[in-house]
C-alpha cells in the first residue's frame, strides 16, 4: 500500500495567505495620504499667512508713505533742466530776440540822435539869419523911406528936362533943314554939313537915353516908395524861413519823443534781460558747469532758506545722508507733478550745491533736517 503523500496547498490556503498581504497595504495607505495632506494645508496655510502680511506690510507700508509725505514739509523733488527742454529754447529764442531788438533799438536812437544834432544846428542856423534879414528888411525900408521921396522929386525934373529938350530937339529939325539948304546952296562944305548933322543926331540919340533914364527912375521910384515884387520875395523868404524852422521845431519834438521812448524801451528790455539772467533756464542754458535744481511746493516753503542743508534719503525717507546745500531760490512760479501722489502741484525752483551728483536723479531730497531719526 502505498504511503500517502502530502496533498499541495489548495487554492483556499493560498486564498487565506493573500489578504494577510493586502491587509498590509490598506493599513499603510491612508496614513501617507493624511501626512501628504497634512503637509500641503500647512504649506497652504503659512503660503497663505505670508502673503496676508506681506500685502498687510505693503499697505501699511503704502499707508505710511503716503501719510508721510502729506503731513511732511521739507521735501523737493530735484528736476533736471537740459539746454534742449522746451521751456529752456523757448527762453533763449526769446532772450536773444530781446538782445536783437535791443541792438535794433540802439541803431535807431544813434540815427535819432545824429539826426537831432543836425536839425538842432541847422535850426541855429536859420535863426541866426532871422534877425539878419529882418534888419536887412529894416534897412532897405529906411532906405526906400528917404530916398523915396527924392527920387520922385528927380523924377519930376527929369520930366520937365524932357520936355525942355524935346522943344529944343524940335528947334534942331529946322536947323537941319538949314543945313540942307546951305549944303544945297553951296554955302557950307559937305563935311562941315555932316559935322552939324551928327551934332544933330547926337543931341536927339540924348533926349532918346533920357527918356529911358527917366522911366527906369519911375520904376526906381515905384519900387521904393510902394510894395514890389523884389519887397515881396523878401517877404516870401522871410515867411519860408520862419516855416523852415517851425516844421524843424515838429520835426525835432517828434524825434526827441521818439529817442526818449526807445531809450526807455532799451532800459526796460535791458532790466528784464538782467531778471531772466537770474532764471534757472538762462543759468542752465548758458552756464558751462552742471548746475542742479529742485522743485519745491509752496507748503513746503518755510524750509527753503539759502544754505540750509540738503539730504537724500534710501527708499526715499530713511538712511539719509547730507549731500549739499541750498544755494538760491528763484521766485518764479512752476507746476510739477507730485513724486508720491502724481497730482498737479504748484511751487518754485531752488539751485542746490550738491557733493553727490547722484542725488540730482533721486525722486526727492529734503531740506534742513533727516526726515526721520536716521
Amino acid at each position: 500500500m502505498a504511503t500517502p503523500t502530502a496533498n499541495p496547498p489548495t487554492s483556499d490556503s493560498r486564498d487565506e495567505s493573500r489578504p494577510a498581504e493586502n491587509k498590509n497595504v490598506v493599513v499603510h495607505a491612508p496614513v501617507l495620504q493624511s501626512l501628504h495632506y497634512k503637509l500641503v494645508i500647512t504649506l497652504y496655510r503659512v503660503f497663505a499667512i505670508t502673503v496676508l502680511y506681506l500685502v498687510l506690510a505693503g499697505i501699511v507700508s503704502y499707508a505710511f508713505v503716503m501719510g508721510f509725505y502729506a503731513v511732511n514739509s521739507s521735501w523737493a523733488a530735484p528736476t533736471i533742466l537740459s539746454a534742449a527742454d522746451e521751456k529752456s529754447l523757448d527762453f533763449r529764442e526769446k532772450l536773444v530776440t530781446s538782445q536783437q531788438t535791443i541792438e535794433d533799438l540802439k541803431v535807431d536812437t544813434n540815427k535819432l540822435e545824429s539826426g537831432l544834432a543836425e536839425m538842432k544846428k541847422h535850426r541855429t542856423a536859420l535863426l541866426s539869419l532871422e534877425p539878419e534879414l529882418q534888419q536887412a528888411i529894416g534897412r532897405e525900408q529906411a532906405h526906400n523911406r528917404t530916398t523915396g521921396p527924392t527920387l520922385a522929386a528927380l523924377d519930376q525934373q527929369k520930366q520937365a528936362d524932357n520936355q525942355k529938350t524935346q522943344r529944343v530937339l524940335a528947334q534942331l529939325k529946322e536947323v537941319e533943314a538949314n543945313i540942307n539948304k546951305d549944303l544945297a546952296a553951296g554955302l557950307i562944305t559937305q563935311g562941315d554939313a555932316a559935322s552939324q548933322l551928327a551934332a544933330l543926331n547926337q543931341a536927339g540919340g540924348a533926349y532918346t537915353d533920357s527918356k529911358i533914364a527917366e522911366v527906369l527912375l519911375t520904376d526906381s521910384v515905384l519900387d521904393k516908395t510902394t510894395t514890389g515884387t523884389s519887397s515881396l520875395d523878401v517877404l516870401v523868404k522871410q515867411a519860408e524861413l520862419r516855416s523852415e524852422v517851425a516844421q524843424l521845431d515838429v520835426a525835432i519834438n517828434v524825434a526827441e519823443k521818439q529817442f526818449q521812448e526807445e531809450s526807455r524801451q532799451i532800459d526796460r528790455l535791458r532790466q528784464a534781460i538782467q531778471t531772466a539772467k537770474q532764471s534757472p533756464y538762462y543759468l542752465n542754458a548758458s552756464g558751462e558747469k552742471t548746475l542742479y535744481f529742485a522743485f519745491v511746493p509752496y507748503d513746503n516753503q518755510a524750509n527753503a532758506v539759502a544754505g540750509t542743508a540738503i539730504y537724500d534719503c534710501y527708499l526715499n525717507m530713511v538712511a539719509c545722508r547730507k549731500v549739499g546745500t541750498l544755494k538760491q531760490i528763484y521766485p518764479g512760479e512752476e507746476s510739477a507733478i507730485h513724486p508720491i501722489f502724481k497730482t498737479q502741484i504748484r511751487g518754485f525752483l531752488i539751485q542746490m550745491n550738491l557733493d553727490h551728483a547722484d542725488s540730482a536723479k533721486s525722486k526727492t531730497v529734503f531740506l534742513g533736517r533727516k526726515p526721520v531719526l536716521f
